[in-house]
């Protein structure tokens, strides 16, 4: 007893203390806009986030595990709501764990099939993270629902978790009559990272007549480009919850395998020549993003002159399963419809802004809904009580409306 007694105190000290350097930490550093509407509720999720983060760093320096894996475990720890109208079954394509959602009430016909790529990061998502908007998706629209469960850092690096992807979809599309599933109307769908998967998906699928179209893609306020961290939106929203400037830099050198010390170099544009720059600026420059985008504090800058060490790590942000939004317009325009969700305050904004122009200056169809009041990582509140976001709803209902229209 005497000897567990110092024990206990220091384990309420040191969790006593990181909380406190949670909050402090995120009263000086996180931006809390009051078009949101619910700042206090984005106050105490961002510290909840803080706080697991904060750990899966301590865990991490003292080799336990990474952060990522602390994160994901303690995700994964909560218990899945169960739906009575939603029969879920985990699988596995070869070594890659999915999971497939299906309407209860029997059909005559066959469904809709959606393949869902949750986000993340590509770093600290799981299937149980977007388990509650999958099994919405799959109840409220009567659709077959397969979540892929793609290999994540720091285990794996890219492009693992974009193949896992590839090949899970490929192999549901060739058992569209095993689940019932019509070959018409299978539909990608992703969030965050798991948007700009998606959109990979359907360019790679282009080459393959002997698999079934897809029909539409559904990109929720997702990444297309990894090479740009001085756009608007990530000038203007570099410090709001619950993706920061610093965080989404942490899970680009993660999981691209990418030295962290070129961090300065990569968010002064250094890392590329400027030949490169130049080249795809008819795709990224700020004149592709409306004025009004371009109204809370941006500041135009010119990327500096090329560190040759940093592009050579890093110009693997050039490969199109890394920025798909720089694919060639023979490509962008073959393209199945789109229907994209922004959030104005999200660090990732202008990415759907500009693919929406793309795809639109291609004749591509789109269909376009903007958050005033989202923030980046919003869907995720759904069925989180007290912690859920109006937003959340309304984009839930977005993609609804959609997928009934099809």
């Amino acid at each position: 007893m005497a000897v567990l007694l110092p024990v206990l105190l220091a384990a309420t000290c040191a969790f006593l203390g990181v909380g406190l350097w949670v909050i402090c930490s995120h009263f000086f550093t996180a931006d809390i806009p009051a078009a949101i509407g619910h700042p206090v509720k984005l106050r105490i999720l961002h510290c909840l986030f803080l706080l697991l983060v904060t750990w899966g760093m301590i865990f991490e320096k003292m080799r336990i595990c990474s952060m990522p894996q602390f994160v994901r475990f303690m995700h994964d720890l909560w218990p899945l709501k169960e739906d009575p109208d939603v029969v879920v079954t985990d699988l596995y394509y070869g070594t890659i764990p999915v999971k497939l959602y299906q309407p209860k009430v029997p059909s005559c016909v066959p469904r809709p099939g959606i393949v869902f790529y949750h986000g993340g990061g590509g770093v600290i998502g799981t299937l149980k993270t977007h388990h509650v908007i999958c099994c919405h998706l799959s109840k409220k629209s009567g659709s077959v629902v397969l979540s892929v469960g793609y290999r994540s850092p720091p285990q794996h690096k890219f492009p693992v978790g974009m193949r896992d992807c590839i090949s899970a979809t490929i192999h549901f599309l060739k058992s569209l009559n095993v689940y019932g599933v019509d070959p018409d109307r299978v539909v990608v769908c992703g969030d965050s990272v798991g948007g700009g998967m998606a959109i990979v998906v359907c360019q790679k699928l282009l080459g393959c007549p002997d698999l079934p179209k897809i029909r539409a893609q559904i990109l929720i306020y997702a990444n297309f480009q990894a090479l740009d961290f001085q756009s608007p939106s990530y000038q203007q929203n570099r410090n709001i919850p619950l993706l920061s400037r610093n965080f989404a830099f942490y899970c680009w050198h993660l999981y691209l395998d990418i030295n962290p010390s070129w961090k300065s170099t990569v968010m002064k544009g250094a890392h590329l020549p400027a030949e490169i720059w130049e080249k795809y600026r008819k795709w990224l420059g700020a004149e592709n993003i409306p004025e009004r985008f371009k109204k809370r504090s941006y500041q135009a800058m010119t990327p500096e002159p090329v560190n040759e060490a940093a592009y050579l790590e890093t110009n693997i942000v050039l490969d199109l399963m890394n920025s798909p939004l720089l694919a060639e317009d023979e490509v962008m325009s073959r393209l199945p419809e789109a229907c994209i969700v922004s959030c104005e305050y999200d660090l990732l904004r202008d990415n759907s802004l500009l693919l929406k122009k793309r795809l639109e200056d291609l004749g591509v169809p789109v269909t376009w809904h903007h958050m005033d009041d989202g923030f980046h990582g919003v869907l995720s509140t759904l069925d989180m009580g007290y912690l859920q976001f109006p937003c959340s709803v309304r984009i839930l209902n977005a993609i609804l409306h959609f997928l009934n229209e099809l």
